[in-house]
């Protein structure tokens, strides 16, 4: 049965359809020797490679891992990367990360190969709770934090409210249902504060807890059907 293109690379691991989509459109993969074009369908006869590498024609099963991202470590699977998911992890199978934490942050990543998984929890129109650890150079106000909370402008659009809890002069808690691109750096930047460390801690039901920096393990049973029962 024919399905799109990027939905034949997302159940295969490789990428999200996003990415996917962003890939088709650089002239990244090909189809039977063609370079491929946005909307097109494949099934598992055609010869589909993605940056020259044969994309699997049978669905892998899925797998879910947390990982604990090191400051330094970005968050791409390109082989050809310096210090990306792909370079420092060695995993049995192909995966990617469901969204993004900037090179300077740290903190809690979910891997798969299930790319129905990545676009649910990714897409803007769903309230999937992340929640951070900010530190930021110098004591932030309860005014700032206020901000913060009800909402403000940043990339020409007000951000959704957050959760926000204080834990010291400089440091505080924060749930987010959106991602933006280095969302909460911008926030801080913008109150004239600059962030010393950024954690992430949890993606809806999936928490860090004690995962050793640099370390991954797969998801309890527990925990992945608690995760995919909420993407229904």
């Amino acid at each position: 049965m024919k399905t799109r293109l990027n939905k034949h690379l997302a159940d295969r691991g490789m990428c999200s359809r996003r990415k996917a989509d962003e890939l088709i459109s650089a002239g990244e993969v090909l189809v039977n020797g063609k370079i491929a074009v946005l909307g097109m369908q494949v099934d598992e006869t055609d010869d589909v490679r993605l940056k020259g590498a044969v994309v699997a024609a049978e669905k892998p099963k899925p797998v879910y891992y947390a990982f604990h991202k090191p400051v330094g470590i970005i968050t791409s699977v390109d082989p050809k990367a310096r210090d990306s998911l792909l370079t420092f992890l060695k995993l049995p199978e192909r995966v990617f990360s469901i969204g993004r934490l900037d090179v300077a942050s740290s903190g809690l990543l979910i891997l798969t190969n299930d790319g129905r998984l990545s676009e649910r929890i990714t897409h803007p129109r769903y309230d999937h709770e992340k929640e951070y650890i900010v530190s930021v150079l110098k004591p932030i106000s309860d005014q700032q934090l206020e901000e913060m909370r009800t909402g403000m402008m940043i990339l020409g659009s007000m951000t959704k409210p957050a959760v926000i809890k204080r834990m010291d002069d400089r440091t505080f808690s924060i749930i987010l249902t959106e991602g933006r691109n280095r969302q909460i750096r911008r926030m801080c930047e913008s109150l004239g504060h600059v962030v010393d460390h950024l954690k992430r801690i949890r993606v809806m039901n999936i928490r860090l807890e004690e995962l050793p920096v640099g370390d991954v393990r797969p998801l309890t049973k527990a925990e992945t059907e608690t995760l995919l029962k909420s993407i229904k």
